[in-house]
């Protein structure tokens, strides 16, 4: 690879200090023409400082201190204009604590990690509301009923324990899909495998969220579906957050069905959520599974639809939005059947 195609600056030097190469970033950085930078010291050449000004080279010392040093960790310098960059080095000796032969600098800008370090920051942010949400109406009910206990009738005391013990509900909640999607994130997220039968989890979230009433919603279920190896728990929770999202945000449910489907030559089984609404603009459907997404009011903590495509993809699966036939938005998960290689032997 040409350093000169290379994204951050490269600058290296001799073993005197002199500058022997510099490829164009660094003339870019630098607005240095031409070769004017062969030659300087690498002093000149690198003229960044701490925040307390000590500059790079004297804080380093390159071609001193360690003899069996071999690289300098990368940390953040200010340019003579203030600009922030990251500066690593690599030092190259001829044997093994000998003298250095060749210093070999990169430089970056430290945009990109400042902007991670905003994403984080906002990300506690979010974290510390949708905490402080539900733990504060636990507080204000708890300290009311502590220091005011006998003036409230019985059925005020049922009100306010019922309505703290919701508000802990979400909060454990809220939790549980904090740590999944951290160990989404981390790629812990571990699954307990066995037999699945995925119309039957199905039918079991439906008959929670319809309270055993008729549902107001087609239910279609196809004939001699494939035997599915997951995690029913997992799965559940799949078919809960997209039934949840679409009673949310779709207006309500129109059509569940689950049927045998093949993607990609491999058989499986897929399940279809459509709800009635208006449909999700294609330019926003990757967005949908972002951490922390959310739309309308009565939204929640904009994890649910970012741990659905985690499970699904840890299954081996797909997750996918699409327009419905008569509108409405097609939200389907297909899960391979991933059956162990010891049941096929």
């Amino acid at each position: 690879m040409d350093l000169d195609d290379f994204p951050d600056g490269i600058i290296i030097a001799g073993p005197d200090g002199a500058v022997e190469y510099v490829n164009h970033r660094v003339k870019v950085m630098a607005r240095a023409e031409g070769d004017e930078m062969i030659g300087m010291h690498l002093r000149e050449a690198v003229p960044f400082d701490d925040l307390n000004g000590n500059s790079w080279y004297d804080s380093t010392e390159p071609y001193d201190g360690i003899a069996t040093r071999t690289r300098i960790s990368e940390q953040a310098w200010w340019s003579p204009k203030g600009s922030e960059y990251l500066i690593t080095a690599s030092l190259k000796r001829d044997r093994p604590a000998g003298p250095v032969q060749q210093v070999v600098v990169s430089i970056r800008n430290a945009r990109v990690r400042n902007q991670r370090d905003r994403e984080r920051s906002d990300l506690v942010a979010t974290v510390a509301h949708e905490l402080r949400s539900p733990l504060t109406g636990i507080k204000g009910f708890t300290s009311t009923l502590l220091t005011k206990w006998d003036k409230f009738s019985e059925e005020q005391r049922q009100f306010m324990l019922e309505t703290v013990d919701a508000d802990a509900d979400r909060l454990s909640r809220l939790i549980t899909e904090l740590l999944d999607a951290a160990r989404i994130d981390a790629g812990r997220l571990t699954l307990k495998r066995g037999p699945v039968k995925l119309d039957e989890v199905v039918r079991h979230v439906l008959r929670n969220v319809s309270g055993g009433s008729t549902p107001p919603f087609e239910v279609s279920i196809g004939e001699n579906l494939d035997l599915i190896w997951g995690d029913s728990d997992r799965m559940s929770q799949v078919v809960t957050n997209l039934v949840e999202n679409a009673l949310r945000h779709g207006f309500g449910l129109k059509q569940v069905s689950v049927l045998n489907a093949q993607v990609s030559g491999e058989d499986g089984v897929i399940l279809h959520i459509i709800d009635q609404g208006p449909g999700i603009p294609e330019e926003m459907r990757q967005r949908v599974f972002s951490r922390f997404w959310r739309s309308g009011p009565g939204a929640g903590s904009g994890l649910g639809m970012y741990i659905v495509r985690g499970i699904v993809l840890e299954h081996g699966g797909q997750v996918e939005i699409t327009d419905a036939d008569g509108g409405g938005a097609d939200i389907s998960a297909w899960f391979p059947i991933n059956e162990p290689d010891a049941l096929t032997d």
